[in-house]
């Protein structure tokens, strides 16, 4: 699928939160490692347009993501790239990606003007419970660490009740979390 929406509730926790989570609620034993590539014009044109573009790169597999506002969560759009592919939009080379691609020139943000910042890297572990997915992240980037519970689900009703469930069982304080990529920008500009 190119495109999907993502519906999902994140709070910054603290490392004791974390790890009473990730001992109190059965995540696998071993978290999986994911590395995200961020990009953005020099004008921050995709973050004026409430947007963010990344490379993710998860057990050899590299995806491209645009993700958007969208009445329900955030839009994303997917493209699939090759090692290669996701090395040369590091290095500066941008090459076109049809989904993506599109989408950008409706917002007109040329490809070409995107540039490479930086990467963040998480240790994931994840657990699914019904029609939820419950995400603990642990994130390194430019020296900072952080933790983050991510609940996704598949509508918002759903979602935010098994959210505030989890933080008023584990005694967590709802925190203002801005996503991944703000928080990686917050520490270069």
């Amino acid at each position: 699928m190119t495109q999907e929406i993502e519906i999902e509730y994140k709070n910054l926790l603290t490392k004791d939160e974390y790890d009473r989570l990730l001992y109190n609620l059965p995540f696998p034993e071993y978290s999986k490692t994911q590395t995200n590539y961020y990009f953005e014009t020099t004008d921050f044109a995709l973050n004026k347009n409430g947007c963010a573009l990344r490379i993710r790169e998860k057990d050899g597999v590299y995806q491209l993501t645009l993700k958007e506002p969208h009445k329900d969560g955030l839009l994303e759009t997917h493209d699939s790239l090759t090692e290669k592919e996701a090395d040369d939009w590091i290095q500066g080379n941008i090459i076109a990606k049809t989904n993506t691609t599109k989408q950008l020139k409706n917002k007109a943000i040329p490809p070409e003007n995107l540039h490479y910042y930086g990467s963040l890297t998480t240790k994931r572990h994840e657990l699914e419970d019904k029609d939820i997915v419950i995400v603990l992240d642990y994130s390194t980037f430019n020296g900072r660490e952080d933790y983050e519970l991510e609940v996704e689900a598949a509508s918002q009703e759903i979602g935010i009740e098994a959210f505030e469930t989890l933080l008023k069982e584990h005694n967590i304080q709802k925190r203002d979390t801005p996503n991944k990529i703000e928080r990686f920008f917050q520490t270069i500009l």
